[in-house]
């Protein structure tokens, strides 16, 4: 733990610490994520099939995907890439835990006590977004580009990198959009927004959302925007709420 009575290099010393803490953390996650293979890869490919859970509540359809590789490294890349984001994940909340334990004896009482209530609401509104994209958001996505044609002698040949480019990307992007609540709510603590103001503006604030979406989809169609930009506008609505009843 840091104090204030350490020295400059005494505090370098800790976060050193905290720092090969966090990597050794990382790197037990990801190992165990690469030893985990099959199932890892079982549930991230499900939505490429009918039997997911999110299309038998929706249709009765039979469908699959079939995702070809193009590449001689390009599967041993994808399980390198796919065990570290995953490794980063299992090892979130030690990381959390870690940087504030080294952090917090720098704050307030009142502080450690927002600053919990923070991370905590940030932390689980990351996995809400996870979540809504990989049940809602991805399997949409995946069902109508990964089927659509605009002839029937054009059959679609998806790589699996472009697949798991797309998961990994939209899944980033909803985790980091479910923050906007949170956001609001700090923002609204510090007295810098007002609900009034973001109704007034509500507007101009649709047009950057699109602006926004068009940037950060992976592709440049028409669905994936639309996808993309409605529930960030929902998230604003709900901003707009949590921003009137904070004080």
């Amino acid at each position: 733990m840091a104090s204030e009575q350490q020295t400059f290099w005494e505090h370098l010393d800790v976060l050193r610490s905290c720092i090969w803490k966090i990597l050794l953390a990382i790197l037990l996650g990801g190992v165990s994520a690469f030893l985990l293979k099959e199932q890892v890869f079982n549930f991230l490919l499900a939505p490429c099939y009918s039997d997911f859970v999110t299309y038998r509540l929706i249709s009765t359809d039979s469908f699959s995907l079939h995702l070809i590789n193009t590449g001689l490294a390009e599967q041993m890349m994808i399980h390198l890439k796919v065990a570290f984001c995953l490794g980063v994940l299992l090892a979130s909340p030690y990381i959390l835990y870690v940087l504030f334990g080294f952090i917090s004896p720098a704050l307030y009482d009142n502080e450690r006590r927002y600053s919990v209530r923070l991370i905590l609401s940030a932390y689980l509104m990351f996995f809400v977004g996870l979540a809504v994209n990989y049940l809602v958001m991805f399997p949409f996505t995946v069902r109508f580009l990964g089927t659509y044609q605009i002839s029937e002698t054009i059959d679609n040949m998806l790589t699996v990198s472009s697949y798991m480019d797309t998961l990994l990307m939209m899944s980033m992007t909803f985790g980091l959009i479910f923050e906007i609540p949170v956001l609001s709510w700090l923002l609204a603590k510090f007295g810098l927004i007002k609900a009034e103001w973001m109704r007034r503006f509500r507007r101009h604030a649709i047009v950057a959302i699109l602006v926004v979406a068009a940037i950060i989809t992976p592709t440049a169609d028409m669905f994936t925007l639309v996808v993309v930009s409605l529930p960030i506008w929902l998230l604003y609505e709900l901003s707009i709420l949590i921003v009137k009843y904070t004080k």
